[in-house]
C-alpha cells in the first residue's frame, strides 16, 4: 500500500537537520538531482538522500509515497528548469525553436537525471503547463487541432528521445565516451574508398559532426516540415 504523504504543513521540519537546512520538498528534490549527477541512479536511496540531508531516511517518506514518487517530481523539476524565465515572441517556429532547445539544455544539464526521467509522464504543474504551451504556440499558429496534437507529439517525443540519447552519452565513464568517439576518427576516417566510397567520400564530415547532437539539425526539419503543411 502507497504511503500516505503528509500536508506541506504537517511535514515542515520546525528545527534544522543536521546540515543546517529546514527540509522541504524543494530541497529534497535538488538534493537528489545533484546526487544523481555526482552518483548516478544506483547512488540515489533514501538511506543516501537522508545522509545528505542530515535527516532520517524516514524523513523523505513524509514528503513522498516513495522514491518513485520522487523521481516524478525530479521529471517534473526538469521541466521547470527548461521554462523558467520563457518568454513567447509570438513567432510560432522561433517559440518552439527554444523551447525545444532548452527542453534539450535542461537534460543535458542533468545526464543522468535525464535517462531516468525522459521517458516519464508525470502529469504535475510544470508538465502539464509546458503541454499547455507548446499546444497553444501551435493552435495560435493556425493549425487544426488534429495537426497541432500530431507536431505536438512529435516535437515533444523528439525533444525527449534526444535528451535520452544524449544525456546517455554524457553519463558514460570519461574513458568510455572519448573512446567511442575516437571511433569516427581511428576507424571510419581509415576505411578504403575501394570497399567501403560512401563512408570514404564524406569521411571528413562525419568525423566533424558525429560527435555533437543532431538534435537542432532534426528539430528544425520538424520545424520546416511543419511551417510547409502551413503556408508559412
Amino acid at each position: 500500500m502507497a504511503k500516505r504523504v503528509v500536508p506541506e504543513a504537517g511535514r515542515r521540519r520546525r528545527r534544522p537537520t543536521k546540515q543546517g537546512q529546514v527540509l522541504s520538498h524543494g530541497l529534497i528534490v535538488e538534493t537528489a538531482l545533484r546526487m544523481l549527477r555526482e552518483h548516478g541512479a544506483a547512488g540515489l536511496t533514501a538511506r543516501r538522500l537522508g545522509l545528505a540531508l542530515g535527516a532520517d531516511a524516514s524523513t523523505i517518506y513524509r514528503y513522498f509515497r516513495g522514491m518513485d514518487d520522487l523521481i516524478l517530481a525530479i521529471a517534473d523539476e526538469l521541466v521547470g528548469h527548461a521554462m523558467a524565465d520563457w518568454r513567447p515572441t509570438g513567432d510560432w517556429r522561433a517559440d518552439l525553436r527554444e523551447l525545444g532547445l532548452r527542453i534539450h539544455h535542461a537534460y543535458q544539464a542533468h545526464p543522468q537525471a535525464a535517462v531516468l526521467t525522459a521517458s516519464r509522464v508525470t502529469g504535475r504543474p510544470n508538465e502539464v503547463a509546458s503541454d499547455e504551451t507548446i499546444l497553444g504556440i501551435l493552435r495560435g499558429a493556425g493549425f487544426a487541432n488534429r495537426d497541432a496534437v500530431r507536431i505536438y507529439h512529435a516535437f515533444i517525443d523528439q525533444s525527449l528521445g534526444f535528451a535520452i540519447l544524449d544525456a546517455a552519452t554524457l553519463a558514460l565513464p570519461t574513458a568510455a565516451r572519448e573512446a567511442d568517439e575516437e571511433v569516427w576518427r581511428d576507424t571510419y576516417a581509415r576505411l578504403p574508398a575501394g570497399t567501403h566510397p560512401n563512408i570514404a567520400a564524406t569521411a571528413p564530415l562525419l568525423v566533424a559532426r558525429m560527435n555533437d547532437s543532431a538534435y537542432p539539425a532534426a528539430l528544425d526539419m520538424l520545424l520546416s516540415s511543419a511551417a510547409a503543411q502551413l503556408g508559412k
